[in-house]
């Protein structure tokens, strides 16, 4: 399921406490993003069509959750980053990386760890 940066950012919210009214996304986003209620409104029903998240009213209005896993969407966008620019490959990422952005010694540490526990 293919969500726009946007529609990523109110899934953000919506991963970290849910059920949510629109006007409570609106306020979670107030101070990062400034958006207007009706940008957030519009938002929230493009991810409905694609169903990313349900709806289900009380009283008035209606409280917003996710359907779509967070660790589904990273895997999906991951694996997708890797096939556009790294032919799937994840070492010439990890290259990338270490050429044109300094690896920590802890972001080096985390990679030999991982490594050591792939290969038996």
């Amino acid at each position: 399921m293919k969500i726009s940066e946007a529609e990523s950012i109110v899934m953000e919210v919506l991963w970290r406490q849910h059920p949510l009214a629109a006007e409570e996304v609106v306020a979670a986003l107030a101070e990062a993003q400034q958006w207007q209620e009706a940008t957030v409104k519009t938002l929230l029903n493009r991810l409905l069509k694609k169903g990313a998240i349900d709806a289900e009213k009380e009283g008035r209005r209606y409280l917003y959750t996710p359907v779509l896993r967070r660790e589904d969407w990273v895997l999906e966008e991951s694996q997708g980053l890797l096939e556009r620019l790294f032919d799937g490959r994840v070492a010439p990422l990890v290259a990338h990386f270490s050429q044109h952005r300094k690896l920590s010694r802890k972001d080096v540490a985390e990679l030999r760890k991982l490594l050591e526990e792939l290969d038996p």
